[in-house]
């Protein structure tokens, strides 16, 4: 593994592009709004966010204990929450909802740039969260 990096670096070198291969934001929230970690609500979140940063949805997919059975339900009270996959043109965007914690995980993954303050700002403000913590990754 350590070796394909080494040569994936050497032609980025070699080609003189200065060019990232993709953008990740990562976003953590906190004394966010639990009110929001539902299915309606992280739809009309992705279609707002998507719409901001000028990505194309493709297909999004959820898993929660939506309707499942007491006995089938796969989440301890500390990890209830919901997840979801947006898959956009261009890579995905997942959130993890926690509801005791009160908090929100998103990343975003893109080879294409995005505007990361827009997303920064949509992502606390939908969900009401009181602290963000954030990081921007360059990868190659």
């Amino acid at each position: 593994m350590v070796e394909i990096i080494k040569k994936r670096e050497q032609t980025y070198m070699k080609n003189g592009s200065k060019k990232p291969y993709g953008f990740e934001l990562i976003i953590d929230l906190h004394g966010c709004d639990v009110s929001t970690f539902n299915r309606k609500s992280l739809d009309a979140y992705f279609a707002k966010l998507c719409k901001a940063i000028k990505m194309k949805k493709c297909e999004r997919y959820f898993w929660d204990d939506v309707g499942l059975p007491e006995e089938q339900k796969q989440t301890s009270p500390h990890t209830k929450g919901s997840s979801a996959v947006q898959f956009i043109l261009t890579s995905s965007i997942v959130i993890h909802t926690l509801d005791l914690l009160e908090a929100v995980y998103v990343n975003i993954f893109s080879c294409k740039k995005f505007d990361k303050e827009i997303a920064v700002k949509i992502t606390k403000e939908w969900f009401g969260a009181k602290e963000a913590r954030t990081h921007f990754i360059e990868r190659i």
